[in-house]
């Protein structure tokens, strides 16, 4: 159990990250910075730099949904105790990885002489470059010629997030297919952002080997492996013979319908087990007396 001194720390940080945002606060500056991963780098506290005297200082990491509070009090919260190294202009992360990439948050509050409290802030946008890994092209193997095909390039660990570009047997697909004799033939867009080709309608120039490749400006451009995709057509021939087939064994069930009753089978009874009982009325007879005055006939 926490001793009253940590409670009356944690009572402490919790009025002052609750005291702090009901001030508003002014952004001094936004900056976004780019740095190989492992390396060390310092991310700057513009708002301090405005300051005059000991302002206090708190350190923010946002990334997506989620904020963190990383330092306060003077203090680092783990996991940054042994990482981070807090200057007064500034933090310095001895190395960072691709898990340090988001945006951090330098609030600094003065105290005027009044009591009243300002607030700024100053932000950075830190991107820990990473090359992409090798990509994963997904996609079906066979469409039919008229439908729609739609082939996805995976990547999930360059930083900046890195564009995509597709190939077809070798060959660089231009955004505009209209431009290329080769492609003239083809309809389809590339999103370059997701990597997503969508081929519609698929025609049979669309048959061939793809594989798409990302790039984001760190290391060298990766390579998927190729897929094979086939352009088929519309089997008539196929359709028409389960037709046949269809209506051979529908005749076929009906003959035999037809042949069962004219043979009887459907309207033959078989012989029946059950027995008929019976009952006649019993004739006048004195109290006392007892007779028989039933049969049973199978």
């Amino acid at each position: 159990m926490a001793g009253p001194g940590a409670w009356g720390r944690l009572h402490f940080v919790l009025l002052s990250v609750s005291s702090w945002s009901l001030i508003s606060a002014q952004v001094m500056d936004k900056k976004t910075i780019q740095v190989p991963e492992n390396d060390s780098i310092e991310i700057p506290c513009a708002a301090y730099m405005s300051k005059s005297g000991t302002p206090r200082v708190e350190w923010k990491f946002e990334k997506g949904s989620s904020i963190v509070l990383f330092y306060y009090d003077s203090k680092f919260t783990d996991p940054y105790k042994g990482r981070a190294q807090y200057t007064p202009t500034g933090i310095r992360f001895t190395s960072v990885t691709r898990k340090d990439t988001g945006k951090y948050i330098c609030e600094v509050l003065s105290t005027g002489s009044g009591g009243s409290g300002e607030l700024s802030k100053s932000e950075v946008d830190l991107i820990v470059q990473v090359p992409p890994s090798k990509p994963v092209a997904k996609g079906p193997t066979s469409v039919t010629i008229g439908n729609k095909a739609v082939l996805k390039c995976v990547e999930t660990d360059g930083s900046p997030p890195p564009t995509f570009q597709w190939y077809r047997d070798n060959i660089l697909m231009p955004s505009n297919p209209k431009i290329n004799e080769k492609f003239r033939n083809s309809s389809y867009t590339i999103d370059t952002k997701t990597g997503v080709l969508t081929i519609e309608p698929v025609t049979s120039f669309d048959t061939g080997d793809y594989f798409c490749e990302a790039q984001n400006n760190v290391g060298t451009a990766q390579k998927s492996e190729a897929i094979h995709l086939e352009a088929t057509e519309v089997n008539v021939g196929g359709i028409v013979a389960a037709v046949v087939v269809l209506l051979i064994v529908l005749a076929l069930v009906a003959f035999g319908i037809w042949f069962a009753y004219r043979r009887g089978f459907f309207s033959k009874r078989r012989g029946s087990t059950n027995k008929q009982v019976i009952y006649s009325q019993p004739s006048n007879r004195s109290d006392g007396e007892f007779k028989q005055t039933s049969s049973f006939l199978v």
